[in-house]
């Protein structure tokens, strides 16, 4: 479909905002538009058999057998109409448009039924009878050319000089014209676009990357492969990777799964793949995280575009339970990312629905996940996030990383990441994980969709579709032209050791104003005795220092004694009478504990030393140098892991000559003294 087709069957069916106006408001029209074209598109593709099926309901009604297998087979589809109704006769009777439009959806397959429920449709269709606009928004619509195929007066297909049959709308063609129409109903209600849907041609890329490594396997005649999409929107995902693979073997049956929680969206997507003649009830409604949909599912193809950054408070109960109780068995038992961004957890629940990979090493899964930068590096080493991507890189799972341009996608303008994982990668891959740098691959949109003012053209998509496909070719080749932008590394140099460098606390010891300011403050000392008493013995005491330990406490000993004050036993008044006359001093005596030098919490640090060298040499080696005293508490070590993509590919550019900013703004300068000139002209 060229996009002037787009556009005007787009444009059609938005029309009825027109008619709407005044009765609605304007973030409402997407509640009447959307259903409406659904329920267009579904009439025009029964439309060829609508007599068959009124027929085979009539022959089986009210007989002891399952009339809905005999429908559907009538039908020649997952779903079926058995009402004399058309949009057209009940736009035609005005007067009982309400009433023979529900008849007519009521009809339905139960299917078809729960799609249309699901846009509270009844409830549109009351509101706009009741405006007395019901029956004019029917018949704009019953004049909305949706048909998959064209057919001449004799009801039979219009073919090509091919022979093929000519398409009016495809499914393809379909998935445009909702689109547009989403967005524009996202618009309008200040939602964003992109919590519905994915730009086509960013599908298309990552699909290619999804199943670029198995072109082999799928050219085998009659292969059957699975698709899920645990978030699957309107379903944009699962039709490209449907389609990718039929390009690829016309002969493959493809059968797509996901689930979705955006009511409309589920509904398109729903309507979708009954259109194409997918079975819809592998389209799940509901939270894939605390209902999943596709419990006991395993899958060839996993992909998905989750949304950013979103919290699942709402479902923690269930995840944390679920973490909690089932562990490595369940979904979550890797760990459990910060609360706000529950990326992760959409790429922990794809991973337990990949397929085992056989003893002759056939069978797996390839997944492909888009996100954005804040699952490569954020969290500490061993929290929720850091213990996820170890996990999955211990298992040698996470194939590639691709960058992509920013300002792709309607709903944000920040850089975007592919990720793509499989349990049976190739024998040249294993232990290793290709980076990609296409972040300058994009041509600038004419016109700004929301967010969107970038795309991928055709040509780009194939480049770098066969750059990644090429990657461990690429790196190994200084020489090639593109080398720069793939790096590849081994899983365990994104490993590292979080280490705790410790340095010796030295005090000397003094009585001060402060000190007895401390002591009277002092809860311990409170604890262990008369504080007056005590501040009194001390305050012969006072400018006077010692540079260690035992002379200090033999001074204060002889001053309490003199006082009549008596020394408390234990611990905790040495302790709290060293915070109140110590002072730490780089010079001072290093404190002991059992014989060991006491660490200086002020002076604590951290490093993090790759996981493939010796934490001893490189404190030797980076630290020694500096701090002469410092040593390692193996005790608190923690094993981290991140993917710091930007550090990778990052290119130093020096900073523009000042002569040159000056002449810059000089010239802005001016042009900006012309432009107010004109205008007090």
């Amino acid at each position: 479909m060229n996009s002037s087709k787009h556009t005007e069957l787009a444009n059609h069916a938005w029309s009825v905002a027109d008619l709407l106006r005044g009765d609605y408001k304007r973030h409402d029209y997407g509640k009447v538009i959307l259903p409406f074209t659904m329920l267009r598109r579904l009439e025009c593709v029964l439309e060829p058999t609508r007599e068959k099926v009124r027929e085979t309901h009539e022959k089986f009604g009210g007989q002891d057998v399952d009339v809905a297998r005999f429908l559907r087979r009538a039908s020649g589809h997952r779903f079926y109409n058995t009402s004399r109704y058309t949009l057209k006769s009940i736009a035609s009777d005005p007067g009982q448009a309400e009433k023979h439009l529900l008849q007519y959806i009521g009809a339905f397959s139960d299917n078809a039924q729960e799609v249309l429920h699901r846009y509270e449709f009844p409830q549109q269709i009351r509101r706009l009878d009741a405006a007395n606009l019901l029956y004019r928004v029917v018949g704009r619509f019953a004049d909305l050319d949706l048909r998959p195929v064209e057919r001449d007066e004799h009801g039979q297909v219009v073919t090509d000089e091919r022979g093929q049959p000519k398409v009016v709308v495809s499914n393809h063609q379909m998935g445009y014209v909702f689109e547009e129409l989403i967005r524009r109903f996202a618009e309008d209600s200040n939602e964003t676009a992109g919590e519905h849907f994915t730009p086509r041609e960013v599908i298309e890329l990552m699909v290619n990357l999804l199943v670029a490594s198995d072109d082999d396997a799928l050219s085998v005649p009659g292969v059957v492969r699975t698709v899920l999409d645990p978030a699957c929107g309107t379903g944009g995902m699962l039709s490209a990777a449907e389609e990718h693979i039929t390009q690829l073997n016309p002969s493959a049956t493809v059968q797509v799964f996901g689930q979705e929680l955006n009511a409309e969206s589920w509904a398109i997507c729903r309507s979708d793949m009954m259109i194409k003649d997918q079975d819809p009830e592998n389209i799940k409604f509901g939270n894939s995280f605390s209902d999943d949909g596709h419990r006991d599912g395993r899958f060839d193809y996993l992909l998905a575009n989750p949304p950013f950054g979103v919290e699942w408070k709402k479902v923690q109960d269930e995840i944390e339970k679920e973490h909690d109780e089932l562990g490595e068995s369940g979904r979550f038992g890797a760990g459990l990312p910060r609360i706000n961004d529950g990326s992760l957890l959409f790429l922990q629940h794809m991973i337990s629905k990949v397929k085992p990979v056989t003893a002759d090493g056939k069978g797996g899964s390839r997944i492909a996940i888009v996100f954005n930068g804040s699952p490569l590096f954020t969290g500490a080493a061993e929290s929720g996030e850091s213990r996820i991507r170890q996990w999955i890189l211990e298992n040698d799972w996470l194939e590639g990383i691709v960058a992509l341009p920013d300002q792709l996608f309607y709903n944000t303008g920040i850089s975007t990441y592919f990720w793509i994982l499989t349990n049976r990668k190739s024998p040249d891959h294993r232990g290793k994980v290709v980076l990609l740098d296409a972040r300058d691959y994009f041509a600038k949109m004419r016109k700004s969709l929301g967010d969107k003012r970038k795309y991928l053209t055709g040509e780009q998509i194939g480049e770098i579709t066969r750059l990644y496909t090429e990657a461990l070719h690429v790196a190994d080749a200084p020489e090639h032209p593109l080398h720069q932008k793939v790096k590849v590394f081994a899983n365990e140099d994104f490993g590292y050791r979080r280490i705790t460098v410790e340095r010796p606390l030295k005090l000397h010891f003094e009585v001060t104003e402060e000190t007895l300011t401390q002591v009277r403050e002092s809860k311990p000392i409170q604890k262990a005795l008369d504080v007056a008493a005590f501040e009194t013995a001390l305050k012969p005491l006072m400018g006077r220092s010692w540079q260690t330990k035992r002379a200090a406490w033999d001074a204060v000993r002889s001053a309490m004694a003199e006082a009549g004050v008596f020394w408390p036993t234990g611990a905790p008044f040495q302790k709290a009478l060293r915070e109140v006359i110590g002072v730490r001093d780089p010079e001072g005596e290093v404190q002991l504990v059992k014989g060991e030098p006491e660490p200086d919490a002020e002076l604590r640090d951290y490093e993090n030393v790759p996981l493939h060298e010796d934490v001893e040499e490189y404190l030797r080696r980076e630290v020694i140098p500096h701090v002469p005293n410092a040593w390692i508490d193996h005790t608190k070590t923690k094993i981290g892991y991140e993917i710091p993509f930007t550090r990778h590919f990052y290119v130093y550019k020096p900073l523009r000559p000042l002569a040159e900013i000056d002449a810059e703004l000089k010239a802005l300068e001016a042009e900006i003294q012309a432009l107010l000139g004109e205008v007090t002209k």
